[in-house]
């Protein structure tokens, strides 16, 4: 699947379209994206703030996507574990980045080439206009190279 494409899809996917989340960018080597929230009615607290629920949920599945894209089809990738904090009222848009780098695609292969598993924490900050964070998610995402398939035995 095409990056556009899997943008466009997850734009129209109903957790992220009523929460009021729009990824802007997904690069064509899935190493990149960018992901807003924009404060509307439906998505603020009682507080009027953005809901805790929807700062999360913005940024849940990108370090898992990003990863499982760039090893390849080769290896099994999934959220293990996740964090927020919450660190200042989150009001207007908000916005987060996820920047794969070659080195830690690298530090994953070399760690399961001998079909060992392989837990990485990713950082990511949700940042107001002003570039003020409103809360710091940690993500775990769990790696493993998948068995060499053999064919099964023909017999005699």
């Amino acid at each position: 699947m095409r990056a556009a494409t899997l943008r466009r899809g997850m734009n129209a996917w109903p957790p992220f379209l009523f929460a009021g989340i729009r990824i802007t960018a997904i690069s064509g080597d899935f190493r990149h994206a960018h992901v807003e929230l924009r404060q509307r009615w439906y998505n603020r607290n009682y507080v009027g703030t953005h809901f805790g629920g929807s700062l999360f949920a913005m940024t849940d599945p990108f370090w898992m996507l990003l990863a499982m894209r760039s090893l390849g089809r080769g290896y099994y990738v999934w959220d293990q574990a996740a964090e927020i904090r919450f660190l200042k009222p989150g009001r207007g848009t908000v916005h987060a980045s996820f920047d794969l780098g070659d080195d830690v695609l690298d530090t994953m292969r070399a760690a399961t080439a001998g079909g060992a598993k392989y837990l990485h924490w990713f950082d990511t900050e949700v940042r107001d206009a002003d570039g003020d964070v409103v809360a710091a998610v940690r993500k775990q995402v769990y790696v493993r190279r998948k068995p060499d398939r053999q064919p099964p035995d023909a017999g005699p």
